[in-house]
């Protein structure tokens, strides 16, 4: 039987959500512009990592963890302004309180 996947960590203190595979980390960084928002500003997959579907993992499991808890998000990062649009149904999740033009 296989373990888990592995999945996103939030670390506040370094304002971003981490995934650790294989001891290499990717990351999604934040800012915080109120209690209730995210605004998503950088996605970095480890060199090793690149190519494996990491980033697209890191997105979602970010996304899910935003909606879990009640929050909402800027997309500023291109890469998670690009998976929105891969996957539409995620949009419910965009802050209609901010825009790119805020930050």
């Amino acid at each position: 039987m296989s373990t888990s996947e592995p999945t996103v960590t939030l670390n506040k203190d370094r304002q971003r959500f981490e995934l650790i595979i294989d001891g290499k980390r990717s990351l999604v960084a934040y800012v915080q512009p109120d209690d209730h928002t995210l605004a998503l500003t950088h996605t970095e997959v480890h060199p090793d990592l690149e190519g494996k579907g990491i980033g697209s993992r890191l997105v979602q499991q970010t996304l899910e963890y935003v909606e879990q808890h009640n929050l909402k998000i800027v997309p500023l990062c291109p890469f998670v302004a690009v998976y929105l649009k891969r996957h539409p149904e995620w949009n419910r999740v965009v802050s209609t309180d901010y825009s790119e033009a805020d930050f």
